[in-house]
């Protein structure tokens, strides 16, 4: 069970029904926009949603939106996926900058707590126009709360399953210029176990500590300063076997200033300046306690930028920034240090040439001393025919550079004996190898790894309709389709005479995912609230199609069996992609009662995770993991005004799937209790 304080303001409430005000969303366009006169595919997740839901973490707050869905990757940590495009293609942001710790393309979302969180902006599509590399499938940005007027604090507490403890804490304080709010946070758990057939734990236990602070002071009406701060700290049990155990730590800064001027009331500037660390540790020891192994992880990201808007019209605005990224990485199995400098600057352009119309054109180019330029042009536009029927179209290009572990990794498996090399590692180790007899045949020259590896890259195109046709239904309609090319992937480059091969990185796929979301929100009235999505997607490798339309891909059902050709329509798309995702969510208020309740559910359809008959592709004759449906409850009850306490049960079915999905734990209940002074 568990349990939660929560305050609520001493602001009087307004019984009767009042109008929705409209949802303003910053990441989009970098200014301000309101969300229902947007051309681009965007959603936001409101604090009030967030709370009701009672979700602590930020992966829990994602997998309810359509298209979104977390999904463990080999490292551990939970990436999203987004319109079926992997992690390592949405860019997360905090506060409009971004969070860096990306081992294996991944970011770990469970780090992320929302316990001082404003609201989630979600843009969907190739975002590099604004945003630059990472930005190729879309953006994610997460909104913390800022100093308000007056002086206001809250305690939050939740307790649940498996000794589950979510605890924070703020203070806000602002009069006249000066502003501060503070957030503590601590998360830890005892971990869990899928699989009672080993010694080891899916999760072993861990705990975790955040620290956000900022701080607001207005010089005067046309000049402010913002500065922020966040210090997280993470410890975990690491245990290999039976045999071998350790700790891994985590340790994450980072730093933001931001000064704003207004010079008149069509130029306004912002000067920015960022900079964060992540650093992970962690260690094997045997028995007898000598060490076994010792890993390490340490990125730096350095970013100063200035950029300015010009209002030219009360219909049209340009805004335009300059910047540069100094980005480092000292990591374990790495052939040197790399350093990658990166200046950069961007132009948008947003107009109404008249009532109906909204038109943003925008570009940016990244220069880079690693990788060839990259010049990322966007366009987008919204037509609206009435106040019921709207239509919008974007078109962008975005692209991802290769990472640091795609070019400098340097790695053997000391018990197997594969080894795995950064594309810009080959030309060195690769003779290495040969000169230590380890290599038995080369497969592709040491001459083809001289040029770069190039950056992947994509056309993103959005096609959407918003109709209204009563002022409490709201519907949507996208229509999507993502074509990356240059696809980085692994690949064989040698044998070695062990048996085992050497793989490095290279270009080779180009694929595509496609396809429908759905998504729409009914509120009769100010205490109900339905809404839902659906999400239909193929994605497909355009090497894998050729090869099934041209009958060169067999499959057997079992090894007994003979092998047969397969048809085109036996292939099924990319690994880990589910073709129908669906989601519901019901919210009431019992105004007279002072409680709120709600009903969440998601779907995920059937989806394969390997190639079970040999062929290397995904096809209708391999094993898949079934599909399944999660649903969690919430019931949150105001008490003296100031302190409310909640229940709730996630996965209330207790959905598990040990061999297979290691991010859904069984059912949870919770209780929580939320106390504002």
């Amino acid at each position: 069970m568990s349990y939660s304080f929560s305050q609520e303001s001493n602001a009087s409430k307004d019984s009767t029904k009042t109008k929705d005000l409209d949802e303003i969303i910053i990441t989009a366009t970098r200014t301000t926009r309101q969300l229902s006169s947007l051309p681009l595919p965007a959603q936001i997740i409101s604090k009030k949603d967030i709370e009701r839901s009672n979700s602590v973490r930020l992966n829990d707050i994602l997998n309810e939106q359509t298209g979104l869905i977390t999904v463990s990757d080999f490292g551990g940590g939970d990436g999203i996926q987004l319109q079926g495009l992997d992690a390592q293609y949405t860019l997360i942001l905090v506060d409009g900058v971004p969070l860096v710790g990306r081992s294996a393309g991944t970011l770990d979302l469970n780090r992320i707590t929302v316990g001082n969180t404003k609201q989630i902006e979600i843009v969907k599509g190739a975002s590099s126009c604004l945003y630059g590399s990472e930005a190729l499938g879309g953006v994610i940005n997460i909104i913390t709360e800022t100093p308000k007027e007056g002086f206001i604090g809250h305690v939050n507490y939740r307790h649940g399953s498996f000794n589950t403890n979510d605890l924070s804490s703020s203070i806000n304080y602002k009069k006249q210029k000066l502003g501060i709010t503070t957030f503590l946070n601590r998360y830890s758990s005892n971990g869990y176990d899928l699989d009672k057939s080993d010694d080891l734990k899916t999760i072993e236990p861990f705990s975790n500590y955040t620290l956000n602070t900022k701080v607001t002071y207005e010089f005067s009406k046309a000049t402010n300063l913002l500065i922020s701060g966040k210090y997280y700290t993470q410890n975990q049990d690491y245990v290999a076997s039976a045999t071998l155990n350790g700790e891994s730590n985590i340790n994450e800064w980072n730093t933001h200033l931001k000064l704003g001027h207004t010079y008149s009331k069509k130029w306004h500037s912002y000067f920015e300046f960022y900079a964060t660390r992540y650093k992970a540790n962690e260690y094997l020891n045997n028995p007898d306690e000598s060490r076994f192994s010792d890993s390490y992880f340490n990125q730096f990201l350095l970013r100063p930028e200035i950029r300015a808007t010009f209002n030219a019209s009360k219909k049209s605005a340009f805004i335009g920034g300059l910047g540069w990224n100094h980005e480092t990485l000292k990591r374990t199995d790495f052939s040197t240090n790399p350093e990658f400098n990166s200046p950069y600057a961007y132009l948008q352009y947003d107009t109404n040439p008249n009532e109906n119309i909204n038109i943003i054109l925008g570009a940016r180019f990244d220069n880079h001393n690693k990788y060839k330029s990259q010049f990322s042009p966007k366009a987008a536009i919204r037509y609206e025919f009435n106040s019921e029927l709207a239509i919008k179209a974007s078109v962008g290009y975005g692209f991802k550079t290769p990472d640091f572990r795609q070019l400098y990794f340097d790695f053997t498996n000391a018990t197997v004996g594969y080894t795995v090399l950064g594309y810009n590692a080959v030309g060195t180790k690769i003779p290495e190898l040969q000169a230590e007899g380890q290599i038995a045949n080369i497969i592709i020259p040491i001459t083809e790894f001289e040029s770069d590896l190039n950056s992947e890259n994509s056309i993103s195109l959005n096609l959407g309709a918003d109709y209204q046709p009563f002022s409490s239904l709201k519907l949507h309609l996208n229509i999507f389709r993502n074509s990356i090319n240059d696809l980085i992937d692994t690949r064989v480059i040698a044998n070695k005479t062990n048996g085992q091969n050497v793989f490095s990185y290279f270009n080779i796929n180009t694929v595509y995912t496609q396809g429908i979301e759905f998504n729409t929100n009914w509120k009769p009235n100010n205490s109900l609230k339905i809404s839902g999505g659906y999400q239909l997607l193929i994605a497909k490798d355009k090497t894998a199609e050729t090869a099934f339309k041209n009958g060169t891909v067999y499959a057997r059902v079992s090894s007994s069996s003979p092998s047969f050709q397969l048809k085109k329509e036996d292939y099924f798309g990319l690994f880990n992609r589910s073709r129908h995702m669906g989601n519901i969510k019901v919210f009431y208020e019992f105004t007279k009662w002072l409680l709120d309740a709600n009903i969440r559910g998601t779907y995920r359809s059937k989806y394969g995770i390997i190639d079970s008959n040999g062929n290397t592709y995904l096809d209708r004759y391999d094993d898949f993991v079934k599909g399944y449906t999660i649903w969690d409850f919430a019931l949150n009850k105001t008490l003296f005004k100031n302190h409310k306490i909640g229940f709730g049960i996630d996965n209330i079915l207790g959905f598990t799937d040990p061999q297979n999905i290691t991010n859904i734990s069984g059912r949870i209940i919770y209780g929580k209790l939320h106390i504002q002074f």
